[in-house]
């Protein structure tokens, strides 16, 4: 029998489970970039990161509110979305790690709207910020797409709290 309509609420699940179970779904794997106020650039590993609307061209990322850079994603009006490629697992790293310089040493140029792009990415979106939402512990940022370049090879996956391969 469906509970749906009668107003039963159901015990909500515990967050470890929740993250093994959304583990299963397999991710490519991005850097999100931006420039500060003083035109520094920062950025993190994402893989909360899914397309939207083909007109006008949507994306949208989630971050946790709570990151060292969140600051300067709030502050930025546009955001770079890097899609990594096969054996570019120690840049997905170099992001991910906390309280240390993620571009130092790590080869990029500034795109058309000034904000930061990878060397050697899979593709890369340019993107100005339309919306900020509020969700739970992380912030939705919709972005609408101004400027894509796209490179051949394959993606880095990540699944099951790891970095994959496709073959």
């Amino acid at each position: 029998m469906s509970s749906e309509g009668s107003g039963a609420r159901l015990a909500p699940i515990a967050s470890d489970e929740f993250r093994r179970a959304c583990g299963r779904f397999a991710t490519g794997v991005t850097v999100a970039t931006v420039l500060d106020t003083h035109g520094r650039p920062h950025g993190l590993t994402v893989n909360s990161f899914a397309s939207v609307s083909l007109a006008p061209p949507m994306v949208l990322l989630s971050i946790g509110r709570n990151v060292s850079v969140m600051d300067a994603f709030r502050a930025a009006e546009f955001l770079g979305i890097n899609m990594l490629a096969a054996g570019q697992r120690d840049l997905a790293e170099r992001f991910a790690r906390k309280n240390q310089d993620r571009f130092a040493g790590t080869p990029w140029h500034r795109g058309k709207t000034g904000v930061p792009l990878l060397a050697g990415v899979l593709a890369t979106l340019e993107c100005a910020v339309q919306q900020r939402i509020r969700g739970g512990d992380h912030e939705i940022l919709l972005g609408e797409v101004l400027h894509t370049h796209v490179a051949d090879g394959s993606p880095l996956v990540f699944y099951a709290s790891g970095y994959r391969e496709l073959e």
